[in-house]
């Protein structure tokens, strides 16, 4: 096949031979690098040969109309897809063109060649009509002037359109001759650069003349309709177009092979760093050589071989990368002409005009010097050799890095950005030099990658047996752990005598950490995995994610980095240390001053690809196998009288889930007895379970914030989605999420030790279900077995006792899930008990903010918040102790419709029984247990307690978080959105005498609709008498405005009336039925203008996602937001152990998913708004100087700032409201959507952009009530009861 290849080429590549090319000084071996050698006996017939030689012409040329005028639609599902198999199989490159092994009939044979000889006619034609076209190109290109070129190129992503020839005249040279003396590019980039003329589309001319008069009046009634609209949408449609094409194209690039293409440059980097250099250079290769796997490759793989070359000082070997891209009709961006000028710094006899000949390149490009040093990233001394190559021709350049500007913010917080005067930011109550000593344990505990803490179960009494189990135990796992890392040597060596040129295999994976750290994931997953056992997919996804954090790590370790960034941090303590001066900064321009002012060496962003999700399932696979094979125990290790055998101690089984059949990895329950019996005293954790003991880094961009070293996203998304990552770097400005996400991180907090202690004793002893602490698997029901073969059990009985078995292991199932819960809950706060800690944010698509560690933060149940209190005290002040009172009557759920004054008062009369809590908590009244959340009740009880048996309670210094929650968030929004006065009194958006509860006046009004239909005779209204309550209709109204369905409401109701033991079971069904009919019609009478703007929402995302779109929206900070929602494919990975198969729902090459797509907008757009409002709020309470953290719509802080945070909140809700969002959105999506409409006027996608076009424009109008402006008193007045959730009046509501 090498000969092939070499002929092939020599004959396709502009009817110039290989001796032709070398006669112009170039050797056969730098002309043919393509190609490997001639293999030895390969003989072939002249007839085959020239016949194989017009098929390769052909692939080239069907390959070239399928990367750029997409002639050929690649499969996106399948069997055979490429998209559907795991790299070690989809990058295999199949060609189409049929074997010539391959058999068959005569006949078949006879019309085979017929139809070869039809198609070599048809191309052969083609080509001289192309070649033709091409000719023309040239002349018209030759005709322009040089000014003409293009100069914009983004950095980082791939140009698919082939670079422009340069010209051939005195003094213009190409680069890669210029580098490399070699060849100029090939006649295969000439053939691909094959001018994109778009034909308009023909009409047929068969119709009779009725049916084009018809359609002829159809299609001006149409276009008469939306005229106007069009007429209004021209001023605009230009730079709306132009827009529109740029987006398109940037999707196109990130959505074709975006996971083949990681994959790809994930693997090379890979053998780039166990220093498999070589292996990497001839995967490109041979990916470059065949057309079907060229497509495969983008910019960034060229880029990260010409890194390999560059660091070897072989200028030559980067020019011919230089070529490869041309031929690839790819073009070089910022880290092509980085890695050249890299290249050119080490070399000391570059020659000064080649340096000359780049940088006028990348000028022609439309590439600024500057560029390099502010979007490229650098490892090692990267930075410092392109600078050396650049001061060669330029001797007093100095980068000129962009420096943080006010431009570019919106109107809403723009003055929070240029009017600083008033701004007081908090500082950290540590000095300088106990922050740098927190970063350096931060950073050791990052670099192990894992923590091992103890168990709160090990204060439990050590009994013999279980100390037996423990040794016997460990004795085990020794020997597991030299079994695996044999078996792992084995595997390796097996892999490596496999490896192909071309083809992706495991074994760089596998090459990348020491052997006994893969076997230390392998055996943490072993101790972490639950009886009841866990899916093979999620199994081997965490086994994949501990490597390519440990990977990532290291990499960090690698590119030296790690000086930096101690550097940096510890410069950036004197920010927020409180023994450093005041500064008027963020800490996101203080780092990225910083970091501009040591721009010296690497950058601290890294550039590493990571792994895409079939990678790391794959890797997670083979780890699993290896543990599958050869993990075994001996059968009579606990009952001698068993046969001693090796039995495995992980069982690879099937089972279904619905109606799909995964597998499943089982323990054997020899293993699972001996864990539990010895309970052990030690767990181990990934680093990034644990809350940081520093504060975290700040964001500064899309990819670097939090953590000091694991790898985080600013933005969580489905594994393997890559939309959102793209939008968020295509994005100008997002700097005030990422000020809000600093803002929230840097909040310290510190454990109540003393509620801790009460929470572990009963944990010990055996939990309780009242109080949500979960029992020990001992209290777990007995699993009763018996024999199916026993003719005494009738048929009935058997049934009756296979149920009885299934209920109880799905009880024992839960009890576990929720105990082991409960225990890392408990273990992390222990440990962490006499320590100051941090909580690193980010957020999901929608703009909902989290906490990064996903077991222990302030996000969780009533047992974790009741434990967690600011590190930070304050004083009470004069009104604190008031709204700590206050806080603990919305605890208990007591008091929903009364006043702040009037829960005050009543705070004031139960305090015996608050004294006796926070005295007495487990021997007294326990007055605490009955509220709604008991452990923060109790907690507030203690606070209570402490501040009144103090001398002055206005100087007592709280720690305690005081919650103020919104009233039904949601529907606020949407109140507000529409003006809706009815609504907005609902919910406490308009002043009222007293407090609203809009869950309690659903009930009512659900109830009087009960009580008339019971009088006409209705039965289940009769029943229902004295059970609908405001717990009954809570879930469904809060989850009304987020799109619950009837079905979705239903089954909430279902589940109420099931609490109720008092209620009928057999009426449940028609009950919940007859319940939601009714909440959703009291829901429509009391939110008209809601159900208005919702039905708004719905269709425009139902006719954009019918033209074929995603729907995409900004919010009002700025962030950009795309739901990920799209028709489901089935892609196959085939591993060792099973195949398997994935349902990719976010693949952005497929049709969206229009029921998911229109019946997501609404609650989507409204989360996106609370979590700007949020967001506004945490900017301005840090400005503020205030400690402020969030629970979405739930805000805490000090008892002695919550009025100073009411203020805030209701005044930064006005601003948000002030703003036209509606319009704004209407605007936003007429851009997007409708500025290009369909070639096609007569299909169906073109009368839903005429719909769309007609609808978007039409914005829901506004009720009656007073308009949102904070600029006249009246207004302000209006809004001061409760105009927004958190006025000084308004109900807290939980």
């Amino acid at each position: 096949m090498s000969l092939l290849r070499v002929c092939a080429f020599a004959k396709c590549l502009n009817r110039r031979t290989v001796l032709g090319r070398a006669a112009l000084g170039v050797s056969l071996l730098d002309c043919c690098q393509l190609c490997v050698p001639v293999r030895n006996g390969a003989v072939r017939r002249i007839s085959v040969l020239e016949a194989r030689i017009t098929q390769l012409q052909s692939d080239v040329v069907v390959s070239v109309q399928h990367a750029k005028v997409h002639f050929l639609k690649a499969r996106s599902h399948g069997k055979d897809a490429s998209s559907g198999v795991g790299p070690s199989a989809a990058l295999q490159g199949k060609s189409d063109i049929p074997k010539s092994g391959q058999t068959s009939s005569t006949g078949a044979k006879k019309s085979q060649t017929s139809r070869w000889i039809q198609k070599l006619n048809r191309e052969e034609n083609s080509k001289h009509f192309k070649w033709k076209q091409q000719k023309n190109v040239k002349e018209k290109q030759a005709s322009q002037p040089q000014g003409n070129k293009s100069t914009s190129l983004l950095s980082g992503t791939t140009n698919k359109t082939p670079s422009k020839m340069n010209k051939k005249g005195k003094g213009s040279v190409k680069l890669s001759d210029e580098i490399c003396a070699a060849v100029p590019s090939s006649a295969a980039a000439a053939i691909v650069a094959i001018p994109q003329n778009k034909q308009k589309p023909e009409v047929s001319k068969d119709h009779p003349v009725m049916d084009e008069q018809a359609d002829e009046q159809n299609r001006a009634r149409e276009l008469t309709e939306v005229e106007e609209l069009q007429k209004g949408l021209d001023l605009k449609i230009s730079q709306w177009t132009s827009l529109g094409k740029q987006e398109s194209t940037e999707q196109a690039e990130g959505g074709a092979c975006g996971d083949i293409q990681q994959s790809i440059c994930s693997y090379l980097e890979a053998c780039t760093f166990i220093g498999n250099l070589d292996h990497a250079n001839k995967v490109l290769l041979n990916h470059h050589r065949v057309m079907s796997r060229r497509t495969h490759l983008n910019t960034a793989a060229y880029n990260i071989i010409m890194r390999i070359w560059a660091k070897q000082k072989t200028l030559s070997n980067v020019g011919r990368i230089f070529i490869l891209l041309e031929e690839a009709g790819l073009k070089p961006n910022l880290g092509s002409y980085a890695a050249a000028l890299e290249c050119m710094g080490r070399n000391a006899e570059c020659p000064v005009n080649v340096i000359i000949r780049c940088l006028n390149q990348m000028q022609e490009d439309g590439l600024l010097i500057d560029d390099l040093f502010s979007r490229c990233v650098f490892r090692q001394d990267e930075r410092d050799m392109i600078l050396k190559a650049i001061r060669v021709v330029l001797p007093e350049y100095e980068p000129q890095l962009n420096s943080q500007t006010n431009e570019g913010y919106s109107s809403l917080i723009k003055d929070f950005y240029t009017q600083r005067e008033d701004h007081k930011y908090p500082k950290l109550a540590f000095t300088q030099l106990e922050l740098q000593e927190r970063f350096k344990h931060q950073l050791s505990v990052e670099q192990a990658c894992t923590v091992t803490i103890d168990s709160v179960e090990s204060a439990k009494p050590v009994t013999k047996h279980m100390a037996n189990m423990r040794k016997l135990l460990a004795a085990q796992r020794t020997n597991w752990h030299k079994v695996l890392l044999q078996a792992l040597k084995e595997r390796k060596m097996i892999m490596s005598t496999n490896v192909r040129d071309y083809r992706l295999n495991l074994y760089p994976y596998l090459c990348l950490l020491e052997d006994r750290e893969y076997v230390d994931i392998m055996m943490q997953s072993v101790a972490n995995l639950p009886p009841s056992g866990e899916s093979l997919k999620i199994l081997a996804r965490d086994l994949g994610n501990r490597v390519y954090t440990k990977y990532f790590v290291r990499q960090k370790e690698q590119s030296q980095t790690l000086e930096k960034l101690g550097n940096i941090y510890n410069a950036y303590t004197e920010l927020v240390a409180k023994d450093a001066k005041e500064y008027d900064v963020l800490p996101r321009e203080y780092w990225c001053k910083l970091e501009s002012n040591q721009s010296i060496g690497p950058t601290l962003q890294g550039s590493e690809t990571s792994w895409p999700y079939i990678v790391t399932l794959e890797l997670g696979t083979c780890l699993v196998d290896m543990m599958v094979k050869n993990l075994k125990i001996n059968g009579d290790i606990l009952n001698p009288a068993y046969d001693r055998k090796a039995i495995p101690i992980l069982y690879h089984m099937y089972t279904f889930r619905s109606t799909r059949q995964i597998g499943f990895i089982k323990p054997h329950p020899i293993l699972t007895q001996i864990q539990q019996e010895a309970t052990e005293t030690k767990l181990t954790f990934d680093s990034y379970v644990m809350p940081m003991v520093c504060p975290p880094v700040p964001w500064t961009s899309v990819k670097f914030g939090a953590y000091l070293l694991t790898p985080t996203k600013l933005m969580r998304t489905v594994d393997g989605a890559t939309q959102h990552e793209r939008l968020l770097e295509q994005c100008q400005n997002i700097h005030p999420v990422l000020d809000s996400l600093n803002q929230l991180g840097n909040c310290a907090w510190k454990i109540n030790k003393t509620l801790l202690d009460i929470i572990i004793s009963i944990f010990n002893d055996r939990g309780s279900e009242k109080l949500d602490i979960p029992p020990p698997l001992s209290e777990a029901p007995k699993i009763q077995h018996f024999n199916r073969q026993d003719n005494s059990i009738t048929l009935t009985e058997k049934a009756h006792l296979k149920r009885e078995v299934m209920n109880a292991r799905k009880k024992c199932n839960e009890m576990h899930s929720v105990r082991m819960d409960a225990l890392y809950k408990l273990s992390i706060a222990n440990h962490m008990r006499d320590k100051i800690f941090w909580f690193p944010h980010n957020m999901d698509f929608r703009g909902r903010t989290y906490p990064c560690p996903p077991y222990f933060n302030h996000l969780g149940n009533d047992v974790t918040r009741a434990i967690l209190v600011f590190a930070e005290g304050k004083p009470l002040g004069p009104k604190g102790l008031d709204w700590l009172k206050i806080h603990l009557v919305n605890l208990t759920g007591l008091k929903k419709r009364s006043s702040l004054v009037g829960r005050l008062e009543y705070a004031n009369s139960i305090m015996k029984e608050i004294l006796d809590s926070a005295d007495k908590p487990l021997n007294g009244k326990k007055w605490w247990m009955n509220a709604d959340e008991p452990w923060q009740t109790l907690a507030c009880c203690m606070e209570i307690a402490n501040a009144v048996r103090s001398s002055d309670a206005t100087k007592f210094i709280s720690h305690f978080p005081v919650h103020q929650d919104g009233s039904c968030n949601g529907l606020q929004h949407y109140a507000a959105l529409g003006r809706d006065v009815i609504g907005a009194k609902s919910v406490n958006l308009m002043p009222c005498d007293m407090p609203q509860d809009v869950y309690s006046g659903v009930a009512q009004q659900v109830e009087a609709l009960r009580v008339r239909d019971a009088r006409s005779g209705l039965k289940v209204a009769k029943v229902l008498e004295g059970f609908i309550s405001r717990k009954v209709v809570k879930q469904t109204v809060m989850t009304v405005v987020y799109g619950v369905t009837r079905f979705g409401g239903r089954l909430q109701i279902e589940k109420r009336l099931k609490e109720i033991d008092e209620f009928p079971k057999d009426h449940v069904w028609e009950a919940s039925h007859y319940l939601v009919r009714q909440v959703f019609n009291a829901l429509k009478e009391m939110f008209t203008g809601t159900r208005e703007i919702q039905d708004w929402l719905t269709e425009s995302a139902r006719l954009i996602s019918k033209c074929g779109h995603t729907v995409q929206w900004v919010t009002p900070l700025g962030l950009p937001i795309i739901q990920p929602y799209h028709r489901a494919r089935n892609q196959g990975l085939s591993t060792t152990i099973q195949h398997i198969n994935l349902q990719i729902t976010h693949d952005s090459k497929e049709r969206p998913d229009t029921v998911k797509q229109k019946n997501a907008f609404p609650p989507n757009f409204i989360h996106s708004l609370d979590s700007t409002h949020m967001m506004l709020t945490a900017l301005h309470c840090y400005s503020a100087g205030l400690t402020f953290v969030s629970v979405h719509d739930c805000f805490w802080t000090h008892a002695l700032t919550v009025d100073t945070m009411n203020k805030v909140c209701r005044e930064q809700f006005v601003a948000l409201h002030s703003q036209p969002i509606l319009q704004e959105l209407s605007d936003f999506l007429l851009q997007k959507y409708c500025s290009q409409p369909p070639t096609e006027s007569k299909n169906k996608k073109y009368q839903e952009y005429n719909r769309l076009l007609s609808l978007l424009p039409r914005v829901p109008p506004t009720g009656e009530s007073q308009h949102l402006d904070t600029a006249t008193t009246h207004s302000v007045q209006s809004l001061a009861f409760g105009l927004l959730k958190f006025s000084s009046q308004i109900m807290v509501s939980f």
